[in-house]
């Protein structure tokens, strides 16, 4: 069956770094472009990085734009997603969410599947 588990969130002081992963399989996640989404506590749930299918181009949200880089590996039965992020900030604490689409985009409607979240909180 289709799964996206995320693994990587915890407890980090601010200006530290954490490195999300998400493992998709059943389905050929390896022809869909793929993304990280994050929700914090009483907010609606927000882009914050998208990949092409090849992992050739990435596109970031400005508020993490030159602290985050998302990345991928496509294996043969399972595509690796990773989140590495760094400078942390109290704000970035979040419930991500890795999710897998037809197109890289910023639009969480655009993508199909979806994770269960990885909580990650950012200690001041």
């Amino acid at each position: 069956q289709v799964q996206l588990v995320e693994s990587g969130g915890g407890l980090v002081q601010a200006g530290g770094s954490l490195r999300l992963s998400c493992a998709a399989s059943g389905r050929t996640f390896s022809s869909y472009a793929m993304g990280w989404f994050r929700q914090a506590p009483g907010k609606e749930r927000e882009f914050v990085a998208a990949i092409t299918w090849s992992g050739g181009i990435a596109y970031y949200a400005d508020s993490v734009k030159g602290r985050f880089t998302i990345s991928r590996n496509n294996a043969k039965n399972t595509v690796y997603l990773y989140l590495q992020m760094n400078s942390l900030k109290p704000e970035d604490a979040a419930v991500y969410y890795c999710a897998a689409g037809e197109r890289p985009l910023s639009s969480r409607q655009e993508y199909d599947y979806w994770g269960q979240g990885t909580q990650v909180t950012v200690s001041s």
